[in-house]
């Protein structure tokens, strides 16, 4: 590799903040023959980024899987680019919850899977969000036909290289009440979904059934039960190199942190006396200042209101 090639790639990896988190730089090497927004990441799993959230991939000789599908434009050019599949059909498409910007690239992939899996609250959810958009967009979505309540696994392939088991698990309510967890177990990757916006403020989407208490409380069952030298792939990430979209377990707990640190200062300025209309004034958040995406503190302030608020009392 000429140095031009090496720090084309070297930027590459730093946009996506995998120059210095979990041991991928070796990866450059492979990262380099990939077509653009592709990342090899351990084994036959990688991520695909182009515009919404970070799509996973299993591409070997005896499976192909996805894990999201972001929009349709995006989407095309993931299946056009995904390593050795030529034109064979993908085994599983995986939704991690209902957001367009994760499932409208479903009718992109639907002539291609074999099967699109998803929790049993999802087709529920997208329709109901697809009918409250402005325009409605109930025409445009493309379904789960394979729902799970809790636990749901694959194995794929044949050869010794090739197989992979996949396993998605929901734990409740977080940031919907759709979302899962996808381990990749023999490349020991899990894709989070929107479990983890890596140092931005994320959406609750509490119309989609979003439980901060319960999100924290997924971010700490998930903790203890992946592996700890996992790669960790998350539905966002921020700008900067070092907290892209793959990390490790101490970021989900870090989004565990700030999810705690808007009950707590909710909690507080309630009890202060506050208004809703005052409480979502606040500028930055104490202790996390340097979260993007600011414009979403004021509604996330307000969920986290309306949650304590309309919380059953003891």
């Amino acid at each position: 590799m000429n140095r031009r090639h090496f720090l084309r790639a070297s930027a590459l990896f730093a946009s996506m903040g995998l120059l210095s988190r979990g041991g991928l730089f070796s990866q450059t090497r492979s990262m380099a023959s990939m077509p653009d927004g592709f990342v090899r990441l351990r084994r036959n799993v990688g991520i695909f980024n182009g515009r919404g959230g970070t799509i996973g991939w299993l591409a070997s000789p005896d499976a192909l899987a996805v894990v999201d599908t972001q929009l349709p434009d995006t989407a095309a050019k993931c299946l056009a680019g995904i390593p050795q599949r030529g034109d064979r059909q993908i085994d599983a498409l995986i939704n991690t919850h209902h957001h367009g910007d994760h499932t409208s690239g479903n009718s992109v992939f639907r002539p291609v899977v074999k099967k699109i899996v998803a929790h049993k609250n999802v087709p529920g959810l997208q329709r109901a969000a697809a009918a409250r958009a402005k325009p409605p967009a109930l025409d445009k979505q493309v379904y789960a036909d394979t729902t799970f309540a809790e636990t749901w696994s694959l194995a794929l392939g044949g050869s010794r290289d090739g197989a992979e088991t996949i396993h998605a698990r929901h734990f409740g309510p977080a940031h919907t009440s759709g979302d899962i967890i996808v381990l990749f177990e023999k490349a020991n990757i899990v894709h989070m979904g929107d479990l983890v916006f890596n140092r931005l403020h994320p959406v609750i989407d509490r119309a989609g059934g979003a439980s901060i208490a319960g999100w924290i409380a997924t971010l700490e069952t998930a903790a203890k039960t992946y592996p700890a030298d996992a790669i960790y792939v998350f539905g966002h990430g921020g700008a900067t190199p070092r907290f892209g979209v793959t990390g490790g377990r101490d970021d989900l707990l870090a989004m565990r942190d700030y999810l705690t640190g808007l009950l707590d200062h909710t909690h507080r300025q309630i009890a202060a006396g506050k208004s809703r209309a005052e409480i979502i004034t606040l500028d930055k958040l104490p202790g996390f200042e340097e979260y993007q995406q600011t414009r979403r503190l004021a509604s996330n302030l307000g969920v986290t209101h309306d949650e304590i608020i309309n919380a059953p009392r003891a």
